[in-house]
């Protein structure tokens, strides 16, 4: 046994010496491989350094010579320019030789004159009052055109206060023409008496106003409700009202000139304007940056305390600040740019006021009052008044006798100012709301209040939002003046959008936001809203089919509910992609250089490519049909550098990784050069500065690579 035992170790030694040699040799074999594995890497790496480094000194060697010839392609925006400012002194010279008798807005003693006239006018007959309110719109519009589009070097500041002077003076004198012609309306009541009820009632109506309007002669109780068959709107009357003396005015108006007038005049934010002949003095120098995308009181400026007429209206705000020049990216350093842009993309998660006070935020914590930053008034606003009823025309024999005051059109005072501490029953309203708006959720019933300038939620109660009926009903506790307001930023971040060429000069610009899909067509200097979808079927056609300018069309696409426009403090709102201002504008600039040939696209890759750069997909493109999938790569760009990207859209995971044979080059518009067909370039050689201008500016507006 003892021999056994022996033997049997001796066997489990050699056993045992046996594995151990094996595992040294097999970790030897390990750390040699290891071994190779590290410096085939290390060589790998090296060679990659050594390829990345004369891929980078190839790329500065023709910097200067590219930048230059992008230089030449950059003037074309200036040309843009100056086409727009010799268009506004042709139509100037036209307007000057048409002798048309409408007054020239821009020269004040015109516009004067004008404003003079019709306010010593004493025709109120409200169809008369109508067609010239339609005039004054119209000359409104012009100054609002003029101000959002002509570069603020070519506006003066006493020009921009003059011009927003004379809107405040034009939609005063508007609306007080309005309540004269409810006056003339009413002391003529019994011309309008309903048979059935022996109350008046009457509803006039154009394009831009609807005036419903009732008259409560009979005093009786069982009318105290009333709806107006041929606008829908309604209302029913506390008992104490549907006896007494007293009208129902519902006047709506199609626009908004009750909210300040920043609001009203919106621009779109950062980098709009080229207007320098340093515009690409970069190419020159080898880091310059766009100015800082938040500057303050620039895009959005807010009322400050002493911005405030005392008859309560905003006085005019300075607009030329609000406008960025491009010569200005050559002055900053990327440092300070870096900093400046961090503050683009802090999304926030309330809806907290935010006012812009002496160029500081200040947070307004009243909950009742509405962020004109996120909310904004759309179908315009309802002037709902209790009015005491004037004296009314008897008829004597063949005379028509009515007693004058010259007291005017009078409020009646409802509740009572003697019965404060008295509980007064609601007013209960009922609004239907127009087709020509597209409303994504229930609307926000805010009332204005004059006094803090400024809509508010506070006095409206038991609000009922009807979708099929597309109606509102409400309670008021006292007559105000109403607005239906939506949150701008529904339909952010966008789910994608795509930019490719139709033809010569033309483009088709799809985005597809969250709850519509928009399509623009881009032709010359002008653009149109071609399909506006929502849930598989086209609305909004009375505004599709228009040629019209950019700022116009944002205009009119905000006015109708579908805001793909982000403002200055958008970002407070959405949760944004964040990039630097650098390579947003530049990506914008270069797009818009080469779109008559190439298409982009979204690439899904934007979001994991950090702040400092954009991804997206580009194709060539000469016909007019879609891109198809197997057409697109991708392509990144930071400002200063751009590559062609190994990956594609269906990836596992992003990478920088180049595509192979491919190099760096300073523009993108070299980048895509070195493969791209010559047809392709010779039509972005050859393309019209004005399709350029109008591509760049809708990109500026709808800022896709930071809002998808």
């Amino acid at each position: 046994k003892a021999g056994g035992k022996k033997k049997v170790s001796k066997t489990e030694q050699l056993r045992l010496q046996k594995e151990e040699e094996e595992r040294r040799l097999k970790e030897e074999e390990e750390a040699q491989l290891q071994a190779q594995q590290e410096a085939a890497r290390l060589e790998k790496e090296r060679i990659e350094q050594e390829q990345m480094e004369k891929l980078e000194a190839k790329d500065q060697e023709r910097r200067e010579s590219e930048l230059a010839e992008l230089h030449s392609l950059e003037q074309k925006f200036l040309s843009a320019q100056q086409w727009k400012m010799d268009s506004r002194a042709q139509a100037k010279w036209e307007h000057y030789l048409s002798c048309d008798g409408s007054p020239d807005p821009t020269v004040l003693q015109e516009i004067n004159t004008f404003i003079s006239l019709w306010r010593e006018d004493q025709n109120e007959d409200v169809q008369l009052v109508m067609e010239k309110g339609e005039q004054v719109l119209n000359l409104m519009e012009k100054l609002q055109f003029l101000l959002l589009d002509t570069p603020p070097n070519d506006l003066t500041e006493k020009k921009i206060v003059q011009y927003q002077e004379s809107i405040l003076e034009l939609q005063d004198l508007l609306h007080q023409k309005y309540n004269g012609a409810t006056e003339h309306l009413l002391k003529t009541a019994k011309l309008y008496e309903d048979s059935e009820t022996g109350n008046m009632q009457a509803v006039i109506k154009d394009k831009n106003v609807t005036f419903c309007i009732w008259a409560n002669l009979k005093k009786k109780v069982r009318f105290k409700n009333h709806v107006f068959c041929e606008a829908q709107h309604g209302f029913q009357l506390p008992k104490s009202l549907a006896v007494s003396g007293v009208a129902i005015r519902i006047l709506h108006t199609r626009y908004d000139h009750v909210s300040p007038l920043w609001l009203q005049c919106q621009s779109v934010p950062k980098l709009e304007v080229l207007d320098s002949k340093e515009l690409t003095q970069h190419s020159k120098d080898g880091v310059e940056e766009p100015e800082e995308e938040e500057k303050q009181g620039r895009e959005e400026p807010s009322m400050a305390p002493g911005e405030i007429c005392s008859d309560g209206r905003m006085t005019a705000i300075s607009f030329k600040e609000q406008s960025n020049s491009i010569a200005d990216i050559n002055e900053m350093t990327e440092e300070e740019t870096e900093k400046k842009s961090e503050i683009l993309d802090i999304p926030s998660q309330g809806p907290l006021l935010q006012e812009e006070t002496n160029g500081k935020e200040m947070a307004i914590t009243d909950e009742h009052v509405v962020d004109l930053q996120r909310f904004v008034p759309v179908g315009g606003v309802y002037h709902i008044d209790a009015l005491q009823l004037p004296p009314q025309v008897k008829q004597l024999k063949d005379w028509s006798m009515v007693e004058l005051r010259d007291v005017g059109l009078q409020a009646y005072p409802y509740p009572p100012a003697e019965a404060e501490d008295t509980t007064h029953p609601p007013i209960q309203i009922t609004l239907r709301l127009s087709d020509n708006v597209m409303y994504f959720g229930d609307p926000v019933v805010a009332r204005w209040d004059p006094a803090g300038q400024q809509w508010r939620t506070d006095s409206i109660s038991n609000v009922t939002y009807e979708v099929q009926e597309k109606s509102v009903t409400f309670e008021m506790g006292a007559f105000y003046t109403i607005a239906l307001l939506q949150d701008a930023h529904l339909n952010m971040p966008y789910l994608a959008w795509e930019l490719r060429p139709t033809g010569v000069d033309e483009a088709l610009l799809a985005v597809t936001a969250v709850f519509a899909t928009v399509q623009v067509q881009i032709k010359g200097n002008q653009c149109m809203l071609s399909s506006v979808v929502v849930e598989e079927r086209d609305v909004l056609s009375h505004i599709t089919g228009k040629w019209t300018s950019p700022v116009d069309l944002r205009a009119v696409l905000k006015k109708a509910g579908v805001n793909i426009f982000p403002g200055e403090y958008s970002h407070k709102y959405v949760s944004v992609n964040k990039k630097a201002t650098l390579a947003e504008v530049r990506a914008y600039q270069q797009m818009a250089l080469i779109a008559s040939a190439f298409a982009f696209a979204w690439s899904k890759w934007n979001l994991e490519a950090g702040q400092d750069q954009v991804v997206f997909k580009v194709s060539e493109h000469l016909k007019a049909d879609s891109v198809k999938d197997k057409d697109w790569s991708l392509y990144m760009f930071n400002g200063q550098k751009a590559q062609k990207l190994k990956i594609t859209e269906t990836s596992e995971a992003f990478s920088e990784e180049l595509e192979e044979d491919s190099e760096f080059h300073s523009t993108l518009y070299h980048m895509l050069k070195d493969s791209a067909s010559k047809e392709a370039i010779d039509k972005v050689e050859t393309a019209s500065f004005l399709f350029i201008d109008v591509v760049y500016q809708l990109l500026l507006a709808t800022r896709i690579l930071t809002y998808s």
